[in-house]
């Protein structure tokens, strides 16, 4: 039921979905395909299946969404921000379920919160062609697979979203961002409390403050302890590559000559240059194909897409 306080709400049908899916043959969900390359190409014959649009249930006081997967973040997120909410998912232009599916995090994602933990419940239509809803608005505490947390950075071989709840959050008061030429990012990293994204291209380093005012001014004045910042518009031109790589690796990326851009404490960088292949750990490969063979056990579900594959 649509509660009280519920806004930008939708009662389109969702009805065709888990027919469109059927039980049979090679399928794959298809949205803007803003990230349509990660894991690889689809197999040939694969056939395409767009998922339902339209936001289901929103109450701001409870700090969830209900959403259909076909559903632009930008639409989502205009439906949000009249009500002073975001959420975690990074627009590139792409759905939601699409965002959830390459299972990237928002460039900000100190600050907006990561993708997996944004995710409460997800509707989906399994290998076999049934409607499987996982999770919960208020689950905290899970036995077994979980199956939302699961789903984020699929591609879509395990199951094709239909329908996601996420967490939401307050957009802050203020939000700003600053740069330097002199500071040490890693005692940025050390010393703020709670900035929303820090980058660093080996040469300079950007830092987004948000919060109320009172504590956006505090975190000011622990960065200028650091070097001298300035006001900048926002964060720098991003290369095109993206690559993923453990925290602790990002700071290697400055004995490149390549052009890059490090969201640090997050994992992500952009490159001018494609992430070189890396061997994935066997352990984690073995874990990966027993999950995807009860999920799937006659590989239907985006064949070809391997996930890891960049």
């Amino acid at each position: 039921m649509i509660g009280a306080g519920t806004r930008g709400v939708t009662r389109e049908s969702a009805t065709g979905f888990v027919d469109d899916v059927g039980a049979e043959g090679p399928v794959a969900a298809v949205g803007k395909r803003t990230r349509w390359s990660l894991g690889g190409e689809l197999a040939d014959g694969t056939r395409l299946v767009s998922a339902p649009a339209g936001i289901v249930d929103y109450t701001p006081a409870e700090m969830t969404v209900r959403v259909r997967a076909g559903t632009t973040v930008a639409n989502l997120d205009a439906a949000l921000g009249e009500m002073g909410q975001r959420c975690a998912l990074p627009d590139r232009g792409g759905t939601v379920g699409g965002a959830i599916a390459a299972g990237q995090n928002d460039l900000c994602a100190l600050g907006r919160g990561r993708l997996r933990d944004a995710v409460l419940q997800v509707k989906y239509v399994s290998a076999d062609g049934k409607a499987v809803v996982a999770g919960g608005p208020t689950v905290k505490n899970v036995t077994g697979f979980d199956l939302p947390r699961l789903l984020v950075g699929s591609l879509g071989t395990l199951g094709l979203i239909e329908e996601v709840i996420l967490r939401t959050n307050p957009i802050p008061a203020e939000s700003h961002w600053l740069v330097s030429a002199d500071a040490d990012p890693r005692q940025v990293v050390d010393l703020l409390l709670a900035p929303s994204a820090v980058l660093w291209d080996g040469a300079r380093t950007w830092v987004l403050l948000e919060g109320h005012g009172p504590d956006v001014d505090a975190e000011v004045s622990t960065l200028a302890g650091t070097g001298t910042f300035t006001n900048v518009d926002g964060p720098p031109l991003l290369p095109e590559h993206r690559w993923s790589l453990p925290p602790a690796e990002l700071f290697a990326l400055g004995d490149s000559h390549d052009r890059f851009v490090a969201a640090l404490g997050s994992g992500i960088a952009f490159s001018a240059t494609p992430q070189p292949h890396r061997e994935p750990d066997p352990g984690v490969v073995a874990v990966a194909e027993r999950i995807k063979h009860q999920f799937d056990p006659t590989g239907r579900l985006a064949p070809g897409r391997v996930v890891g594959v960049h």
